[in-house]
């Protein structure tokens, strides 16, 4: 008996494609009207609708618990990544003498490449050095990748 009525759920499938429709949640909305549909006769097609409307209830609070989670586990700061480093005497002539964390310092670094329009006209992921950053860097073009391991030399 259940096969017999799998096989009528089959030809009502390009009935079903009808419920993604409605723009709340087209895919977990299409898996219960097919379980539905599958279940019902083909005649039934509009309590598949309305089982359709129970089935997003469900599923709402599973994601109310998922976003509850996601504020509890807040990131904490690593306290080496914050640390205070010198910078030396090159990278002192651009970022200033006091310590800085890295994070800091490569926003300084930003700051004196823009403001002295060092970035490549042609590719922006390259940086054109002038006589300070050449002193850092060691080179006349670097790529903003290598810039921050050829910063870390520079810092203690």
């Amino acid at each position: 008996m259940a096969t017999a009525k799998k096989a009528p759920a089959k030809k009502a499938a390009p009935v079903t494609k009808a419920a993604p429709a409605k723009k709340a949640a087209p895919a977990k909305a299409a898996a219960p009207a097919k379980k539905v549909a599958a279940k019902a006769p083909v005649k039934a097609v509009a309590p598949a609708k309305v089982a359709a409307a129970p089935a997003k209830k469900a599923a709402a609070p599973a994601k109310t618990v998922a976003a509850k989670k996601a504020p509890a586990a807040k990131r904490t700061v690593n306290a080496a990544f914050m640390k205070a480093l010198t910078p030396s005497s090159a990278l002192a002539a651009i970022v200033g003498a006091k310590a800085l964390p890295r994070t800091e310092v490569v926003k300084q670094m930003w700051v004196y490449i823009k403001k002295n329009n060092l970035q490549d006209a042609v590719n922006k992921r390259l940086v054109n050095a002038d006589a300070k950053l050449k002193e850092v860097f060691g080179k006349a073009q670097v790529t903003m990748f290598e810039m921050a391991g050829l910063i870390g030399k520079h810092l203690k």
